[in-house]
This record gives C-alpha cells, structure tokens and sequence, in this order.
C-alpha cells in the first residue's frame, strides 16, 4: 500500500510513516498542503492521510481541491478537530474516513487498510487526469479538449500523461527519457523536442490558453498560462 502523508508535525509524521513502513507500506510525506496537493496528483498513491491545520492548504479545503480535480484516491483525515461539525465538513469536502487525534496507530492502520480494499473491491472508476480543459481519460485513452476528442499516437499519450501527472512542475528532458522513453537521456537527439512539438500541434495550436510550455534551459512544463 502506497501512502501519502500530509503533516505538518514531523515527530507525528515520522512516527505514522515509521509503523506504517514496518507493516509494509510505502510512505511519503508533505509538510504543508500545497506540496501535499502537488504530490497527491503527481503519484498513484492507494490512500491520502491529511491533517487539518496545514499551511498553505489546510486539510479541509486540499481534500475539497482534490475532488474537484477528479481524483479518486481514498483520504484519511487525521486532526485533533474532532467535533461533529469539524467531522461533517471533513466528510463534505470528500474524505473517506475521520480519525481524532490522540490515536492508537492500530487503529489507523486497520481503517487505511479497510480504505485500499474498499477501492479495490469497487468497480473500476473513471480515471481522468484535468488541467485547465484539457481531459486526458486513462481507461479509454482518449485525450479531450473542450469536449473536442484528440487523437494521439502511444507515444505522445504516453508524454502527455507524463506531463499532466506533473502538472504545475517543470519537467527536464532526462526525466522524460527516463519515465516516458525508459531510456537515458541522449544529449544528441532532438527526439523528446520534436514530440513536445508534435504535442503542441494537437493540444494549443487551435486553443487561445496555451497548457504546454518551454522553460529555457530547464525543460517543460504542463499549466494554465
């Protein structure tokens, strides 16, 4: 199970990823919530756990941006907000699951795993990855914009799946080799250039807000300009 921790208190944050990890987990952290936001949409994680009080993002509202973002991974909240009402906009905002601080870490890790299992007992869900008005449906392998259908070669979905799951990062060339080709990055071609272009063509050329974007010396990025 791959787990995404978003706490702003290391001591509690190495504590649930330490018995986590022990009981075969695989455990990142964030310490704020747009870092966390970042993550949660960047990775496959099988379950969020989130705190409330978190700068940038609190829990509350982070939980309420990945839905809107149409991501289906089960959350967790962990808070010391532990009122009815505290328990009522957790739920509204899209978690899952509500588990009060102070807590027993068996108890956590019986609900995570009730979590997973109740996801994968699920049928499958539409998986779509969003940025701006561009769609990009996993299960179908169909890219959209505007409701307009894309078509896409293996290869360029593949990028583009690439870059959207990066949203908001600037990506290097090497990283694309690496996750996109499973190559290393060969400094005398202009392969990865020349699909980055081929991209453009489909994705903005007939769009006013451009999504994919060079950044000299660095890479590219996917955003809403």
């Amino acid at each position: 199970m791959r787990v995404l921790v978003v706490e702003d208190e290391p001591k509690l944050a190495e504590f649930v990823k330490k018995g986590l990890e022990e009981n075969a987990c695989n455990v990142d952290i964030a310490y704020d919530g747009q870092i966390g936001r970042n993550m949660a949409l960047s990775n496959p994680y099988d379950v969020l756990v989130l705190d409330v009080n978190l700068p940038k993002i609190n829990g509350f509202d982070l939980a309420q941006q990945l839905r809107q973002e149409q991501l289906g991974t089960p959350i967790l909240m962990l808070t010391a907000m532990g009122s009815i009402n505290d328990k009522l906009v957790g739920f509204g905002a899209g978690a899952d699951d509500y588990l009060v601080k102070p807590f027993e870490f068996r108890e956590l890790l019986v609900r995570l795993r009730a979590l997973q299992r109740r996801s994968n007992d699920m049928l499958p869900q539409q998986n779509i990855l969003k940025v701006a008005d561009l769609e990009l449906d996993l299960n179908e392998k169909v890219a959209r914009r505007r409701q307009h259908t894309i078509d896409l070669t293996a290869r360029e979905f593949a990028l583009l799946e690439y870059l959207m799951r990066n949203r908001g990062r600037v990506v290097s060339r090497v990283d694309i080799a690496e996750k996109v080709w499973d190559i290393h990055f060969d400094t005398g071609t202009n392969t990865i250039d020349v699909y980055i272009n081929f991209l453009r063509k489909k994705i903005d050329k007939d769009f006013t807000t451009k999504l994919i974007h060079t950044v000299v010396g660095m890479g590219y990025i996917l955003k809403e300009d």
